[in-house]
């Protein structure tokens, strides 16, 4: 029974199993990042600012980077790009006819550029992020709810990134 129990542990020390979260992928010489405003080729407004302030705030919160203003002054910069944003009714109400449910589909493409090198550090070109969300069909009780929803998406999207770039995937 003490073999069996031995043989067990010595197994698990070996499977390369690790906590998530907790891998650095990143160079060594990479100790500030900077995060310029994405660019925005939609017509929504202020969804860039949105992304690079939640995405900002993800590094700040979850990692030992420094985040700073001028990407001149980082060791790497991650740049990024809202290439589309769609918003499609889900859910229609029956007597009304209009909008109950929402679905929000926002396509990025994001790069982290070691500054030294110019090497490509981490990328997705086609990042593909959707959101949910209700509308009130009764116009006393309307409460506009995409912004909100926008925020979800932004905390949703820098959570992936940042552990996307940690984890090397």
């Amino acid at each position: 029974m003490k073999r069996r129990a031995l043989l067990s542990a010595l197994g698990l020390t070996g499977c390369g199993y690790h906590v998530g979260g907790k891998a650095d992928l990143l160079p060594k010489t990479v100790r500030t990042i900077a995060i310029p405003t994405f660019g925005n080729l939609t017509t929504r407004y202020k969804i860039s600012d949105r992304l690079g302030s939640a995405i900002s705030r993800e590094f700040l919160t979850r990692t030992r980077y420094q985040i700073v203003a001028d990407p001149n002054d980082a060791d790497a910069t991650l740049r990024g790009s809202v290439l589309t944003y769609t918003a499609f009714p889900t859910v229609v109400d029956q007597v009304t006819g209009r909008a109950a449910g929402v679905q929000v589909s926002v396509l990025l493409q994001v790069t982290l550029t070691d500054r030294a090198s110019g090497k490509v550090l981490f990328t997705r070109a086609n990042m593909e992020v959707r959101e949910r969300y209700e509308i009130s069909i009764d116009q006393a009780q309307y409460f506009e709810e995409s912004e909100t929803a926008l925020d979800r998406l932004s905390r949703d999207v820098a959570r992936t990134i940042v552990s996307a770039v940690l984890s090397g995937f």
